[in-house]
């Protein structure tokens, strides 16, 4: 065991293994003081760098760090153990940085990407309000006591579908619409007349 401690080709790991357990203690001991050394980090880090599609995510950017450490180390010990088996001794650890920082970078990857798909947001997204837009009716017909489907964009150009009814009389297949009114599950509907000059044939 003192000689897997103290094996000069471990060195590396064992240093990544000891930066993830003091990384996990001074982020413990901050969260509770209210100082969080990691929150140093994002101001030397440049802007873009936290725009980038790995790093936004739901949860501590700290973790990221976390995470590809603990996986470093973990490669590294099982390359290592692995040659091991085979040859009887270790390598040195230059020979197995890249490879264990390759397979650290997947396996972190994968871990942000499954975390990311369970944290909740910080912030809800507020409700989109579709209310004076103009809609299409896109599935069947709807009349009052029955709904359609619609299809409507927000301000900002996303697509949204929508159960549309009319107050009276009926709403055909295609019929061009204005949302006026919303209910608790679907909104209320009135046909533009031909002779509106909103209405758009297209």
């Amino acid at each position: 065991m003192s000689a897997f401690l103290t094996d000069s080709n471990l060195i590396i790991f064992h240093l990544s293994l000891l930066a993830v357990l003091l990384l996990g203690m001074v982020e413990t001991i901050g969260y509770y003081i209210n100082f969080r050394p990691t929150q140093l980090i994002k101001r030397i880090f440049p802007q873009r760098l936290h725009e980038l599609a790995l790093l936004n995510v739901k949860f501590s950017k700290s973790l990221i760090l976390f995470f590809l450490l603990m996986n470093f180390s973990f490669a590294g010990y099982v390359l290592q153990f692995c040659i091991h088996a085979q040859e009887g001794h270790f390598v040195p650890s230059y020979y197995l940085f890249l490879p264990a920082l390759i397979i650290a970078i997947f396996f972190t990857v994968f871990m942000i990407h499954c975390l990311d798909q369970v944290v909740p947001p910080k912030y809800k997204k507020h409700s989109v309000n579709l209310l004076g837009r103009l809609a299409t009716i896109s599935s069947g017909n709807a009349r009052p006591g029955f709904s359609a489907q619609a299809r409507v964009r927000d301000e900002f150009g996303q697509l949204h579908y929508v159960q549309v009814e009319p107050e009276f009389g009926e709403l055909e297949f295609q019929s061009q619409i204005i949302l006026i009114r919303q209910k608790k599950s679907h909104y209320v509907g009135k046909k533009i007349c031909l002779s509106n000059r909103l209405f758009n044939p297209s």
